[in-house]
């Protein structure tokens, strides 16, 4: 039974939940808002900084891979000391990274500003769904996740034309410029509204389980890179793959042996949990590689600026933030399991339209892919969270989310780097020899591989459409 205290504080963080909501998705606002407003800019940085397609990808992957590295341990982190204090702490640390990435002039340094942002985002991410299924009642939890989810689709959406019109004005350090004051602000609000979450629990950090997962990644991540520079390289990438299979095993004995462990293996016992951990990477792996190749399509080949690009490439974050919040109230009163279902389903019919995308296309076939797309990834994303978060006990929420985190970024990462693979080895048969970057005069090329990219990812979707289904059924069985 809960004492009178604990039902007293739960009373207060109810009647202020809202103001914690704003102050939680205005961090996850500006997250969103750096990582695609870069997006934009990626053509105009390799120029300037005169560095190969192949280069710039680390400035998006670099990001993202930092995030998986930690995202875990922030998770676990946040469910022993307090979600408020790790969430405050990654602001800080996103705030250093913007002011890095500002002030840059050079290609390394521009890399460390987005580990340190990385680092920063990994701690706010892993918390973030946390606080807000703390601070909701059951019946509301819907409904505030998907309006977080609308928090991320502004962001995006912002992004890209920010993004567009800065490069096409100011120089591209002005993106993480424009970041800062906002981030300040955000800060801000933390401090005056979070309240205190801490759980009173001593308990030691699980460095060893960190650092084995960090090799295990970046092995994995190294062996899957490498398979981009052809065939003198698969030696190389069959040893980092082998190794990082030995760590993933090392990990999940060493995790399994320990009751503080940085991941608890026991909450993937729950199937629904697992499965629905599953189709987020899945969903992820899907979609990742298109934000990371239509700039280049749009402004190499389609030969638009970097104004236009970042504003057809607005339609797929205003899609998203006008159908989450939607999405995440009716899974609130019709179910979670046929939102995901129908979403997926959709996501691939929008993948194949996309793999049409050639020389000389009309814009309007881009924007009817990117706006199904976007459709079908809001009428999956909320649900499928929801799903997650309300299958584990409120003590398990930071690792939770953490672990949903994780897949998103995984799948992000992942997505990338099979995305160009795939694009690089088919340019190079194309035009007789290996390539990592876009080949002036060889578009026809670049837009082959492209095409092979989405009709790839749609096949994933498809696979992730499929469980989906099961899982849909699955439930709809044991209902009866």
């Amino acid at each position: 039974m809960q004492n009178d205290s604990a039902v007293n504080t739960n009373h207060t963080v109810y009647k202020k939940r809202w103001l914690i909501f704003i102050a939680v998705v205005m961090t996850t606002f500006i997250n969103c808002m750096d990582m695609s407003s870069i997006n934009v800019a990626l053509p105009s940085i390799a120029d300037q900084l005169s560095i190969t397609m192949a280069d710039v990808e680390w400035i998006v992957t670099a990001y993202t891979l930092v995030i998986i590295c930690f995202i875990l341990l922030f998770g676990k982190l946040g469910d022993t000391i307090g979600k408020d204090k790790i969430f405050k702490f990654g602001i800080l640390v996103f705030l250093s990274g913007l002011c890095i990435c500002f002030l840059s002039r050079s290609y390394p340094m521009l890399l460390f500003g987005r580990i340190v942002e990385g680092i920063g985002a990994a701690a706010t991410s892993a918390n973030s769904q946390g606080i807000i299924v703390q601070t909701f009642p059951a019946q509301e939890r819907g409904k505030a996740l998907g309006l977080s989810g609308s928090s991320v689709a502004l962001g995006t959406m912002v992004g890209p034309s920010v993004g567009g019109l800065i490069v096409s004005h100011f120089n591209w350090n002005m993106i993480f410029g424009l970041s800062i004051p906002f981030c300040i602000v955000c800060f801000i609000l933390c401090m005056k509204y979070l309240p205190d979450m801490s759980t009173g629990k001593s308990e030691k950090v699980d460095v060893t389980g960190a650092m084995l997962f960090m090799i295990l990644i970046l092995c994995l991540y190294g062996g899957v890179k490498l398979l981009q520079n052809g065939a003198g390289y698969y030696l190389y990438c069959v040893v980092l793959i082998a190794v990082s299979i030995v760590f993933g095993v090392i990990f999940a004995r060493w995790e399994g042996k320990h009751d503080n462990a940085m991941l608890q293996l026991n909450i993937f016992k729950n199937k629904l949990y697992a499965v629905s951990v599953f189709c987020a990477f899945i969903s992820f792996l899907a979609i990742s590689g298109h934000n990371f190749i239509q700039p280049f399509y749009l402004q190499k080949v389609q030969l638009l600026s970097a104004a236009q690009t970042g504003m057809l490439m607005m339609a797929y974050s205003l899609t998203m933030f006008v159908v989450a919040p939607f999405s995440g109230q009716l899974s609130d009163k019709i179910g979670s399991e046929i939102l995901c279902f129908i979403g997926l389903c959709i996501v691939s019919v929008a993948l194949f339209i996309l793999s049409t995308l050639g020389i000389g296309s009309p814009i309007w076939i881009f924007l009817i892919g990117s706006i199904m797309m976007s459709f079908g990834m809001a009428m999956f994303q909320s649900p499928n969270t929801s799903l997650i978060m309300s299958t584990v006990g409120p003590k398990l929420t930071g690792i939770a989310g953490s672990v949903n985190g994780l897949a998103r970024n995984l799948g992000s990462v992942f997505g990338i780097s099979l995305s160009t693979v795939l694009l690089y080895n088919i340019m190079s048969a194309q035009v007789g020899f290996t390539v990592t970057d876009f080949v002036e005069g060889q578009e026809l090329a670049f837009v082959v591989g492209m095409q092979w990219v989405y009709r790839s990812m749609a096949m994933v979707s498809l696979i992730g459409a499929l469980l989906t289904g099961l899982r849909w059924k699955h439930s709809k069985k044991e209902k009866q």
